[in-house]
Parts: C-alpha cells; sequence; structure tokens
C-alpha cells in the first residue's frame, strides 16, 4: 500500500481526537452508552460527550479505581460504560478492580486508555506508560486495540461497543500521520492489516509506529530490502495465523512498538511463533528502561521509534545476522 504523499504532508491527528468524537455519534446512536472520566475529560477528549450528553457524563474525579468500580455496576444494570484516563492510571492505579470487578465476570466494559507511551513527551517517565498492553494482556478475556492513527481509532471505538464484553484501547496524545483514509481500508478485530507485501522480512507494528514504519520500509526499499509490513491494531486476541504465515514467508521477523519489549506486541508475535513457526524475532520498543522528559517527536528519536530509528535498527540487526 503505498502512500503517495510524504510523511510530512499527511495531515496529523492525534488518536485520543477519534475516541471522543465516536463517544458522541455512538451516544447519539445508543442511550445505553455512558461515559465516565477521572478528571481528565479534555485530556481525554471525553469533553465532548459530556457537553453533548452531560446526563450520561460521570466525572469520578481523580479515582480511577472508583471508576473502574462504578462502571462495572453500570454495565451489570445494561448499560455501556466508556471509562477513561491517562493509560497509566487506567491500567495500573485500577488494575486490581479491573481484573476482579470487571474482567472476572465478563463484563461489558470498554476502556480508553489516552496518553500512552513515550509520546507523552514532557511529562516524563511517571505519565509514560509503556506497560500497559503487558498488564492488560493478563487479564483473562480482555480485548487490546492499539489503533494506528485516526481513523482506524474511531473504527476501534465503534468495534469496542458492538463487542460484548471488556475491551481496553490504547490513545495517543501526539498528532500523528492519518494515512488509512482510502476506499480499501477495513477494520476487524482481530484481523492485521498486510500495509505492504515482501519476501525478504516481516515486520509487524502498532499504534503510531505503525506509520513510521511504513516510511522505514521506503528506506530499506533503497537498500533492496523487501519488506512485508503488517499493521497489527488487536494485540489480544492476535491474528495467529497471519502472524505464523508471513513468517513462514519471509523467515525473518521484526516487531515495532511504543511499549515495553517485555509483555507487548513483541512478546505476543514471539510466543505464537515459538509454538507454531519458529523464527528468529527481534523486537523494537521501550528495552527495559523509563522513559525521560522532552518534546515528544525527539523521545521517540532518541529510542529510536521514528521513521529513522526505525530503518537503522533493522539494517544494521540484518547486517548482523
Amino acid at each position: 500500500m503505498p502512500i503517495s504523499r510524504k510523511l510530512e504532508e499527511l495531515p496529523k491527528i492525534a488518536t485520543r481526537e477519534g475516541y471522543g468524537q465516536t463517544l458522541v455519534e455512538l451516544g447519539k446512536e445508543n442511550e445505553n452508552i455512558v461515559v465516565l472520566d477521572a478528571d481528565l475529560a479534555a485530556a481525554t477528549k471525553t469533553n465532548m460527550f459530556a457537553k453533548a450528553f452531560p446526563d450520561r457524563h460521570i466525572n469520578c474525579g481523580i479515582a480511577e479505581a472508583n471508576m473502574a468500580g462504578i462502571a462495572a455496576g453500570l454495565a451489570a444494570s445494561g448499560k455501556v460504560p466508556f471509562i477513561s484516563s491517562f493509560a497509566m492510571f487506567v491500567s495500573g492505579r485500577a488494575y486490581e478492580q479491573i481484573r476482579n470487578s470487571i474482567g472476572y465476570p465478563g463484563l461489558n466494559v470498554k476502556i480508553g486508555a489516552s496518553h500512552a507511551g513515550i509520546s507523552v513527551g514532557e511529562d516524563g517517565a511517571t505519565h509514560q506508560c509503556n506497560e500497559d498492553i503487558a498488564l492488560m494482556r493478563s487479564i483473562p478475556g480482555m480485548m487490546i486495540i492499539n489503533p494506528s492513527d485516526n481513523i482506524e481509532a474511531q473504527a476501534a471505538v465503534r468495534a469496542a461497543y458492538a463487542h460484548k464484553g471488556p475491551v481496553y484501547m490504547r490513545f495517543g496524545r501526539l498528532a500523528v500521520p492519518v494515512f488509512n483514509d482510502r476506499e480499501d481500508y477495513k477494520f476487524e478485530l482481530g484481523k492485521g492489516i498486510i500495509l505492504r507485501e515482501g519476501k525478504d522480512v516481516t515486520v509487524f507494528a502498532t499504534g503510531l509506529c505503525v506509520v513510521e514504519a511504513l516510511y522505514a520500509c521506503d528506506m530499506l526499499a533503497k537498500d533492496g530490502i523487501d519488506v512485508e509490513l503488517i499493521n497489527i491494531h488487536t494485540i489480544k486476541p492476535l491474528d495467529e495465523a497471519l502472524v505464523v504465515s508471513s513468517a513462514a514467508k519471509t523467515g525473518r521477523v521484526f516487531t515495532v512498538e511504543e511499549h515495553s519489549i517485555i509483555g507487548g506486541l513483541g512478546s505476543a508475535v514471539s510466543e505464537t511463533l515459538s509454538e507454531n513457526c519458529p523464527t528468529k524475532v527481534t523486537r523494537l520498543g521501550m528495552r527495559d528502561v523509563y522513559g525521560v522528559s522532552g518534546p515528544a517527536v525527539e523521545l521517540l528519536h532518541k529510542f529510536e521509534l521514528d521513521a529513522e530509528g526505525i530503518y537503522h535498527q533493522i539494517k544494521e540487526t540484518l547486517k548482523n545476522d
């Protein structure tokens, strides 16, 4: 799927914007939706829903654990609650309540986690959550979606509402290029999207790293490296059939994510391949370190998760294989 425009020419929108906009659209269509936030409505963009439906929006204050409990009660009474906060707080502070009050009974609660990863920027390591996917993956029955741009974010929110059961959605603060604006785009839960076919190496990417990986593939192509690039927007359940088939085709795999290489996409892919198609895998992401404070774009460059960094890591790794 070649992109005709250069990266800098694509419109940029944060995926959290798509979350807020789609909640309003769904709210108009479905009266059973209730949105809760933890005093962060402006940041998570649930303020859009609060303005449109003030009687169906609950500000729970700085109390994510309590918010999860309230959502469980609402879900048990037939509502479809969306709870929203920063990824660090909704996955970390409320982990026990999400596990025991939402996950264990399999309640129909949707979790909107914004400001994920190091692209939170200047807020620093305390707010840069690179462990949330690992935490949520460990909860039985929890679906995990990590959209790559605003269009995919909107599709993800709609799909999460249609799905019966708990869903964790990961959104970002940083405005990222909107590259899925095309007629053949199709979002399907649990199904990866082949963005580019190749024969030398497979790259599985997720979240904001997908578009960066697209441009890294262009750079690698100039060096004669033919990359198959796959967008894995649903981390759990993973599209195991596609992971196995692509790995069998190329024989070499890289994963790219704005998350720790421990417990995220890299782990999910490695686990699947180790059991079904043993393949050499290199995980690109946060390497068991905390983030630091700084502009989001500069941090992505520092940790080699921008196009240049992804290109460099893949090129050097293949050179040493």
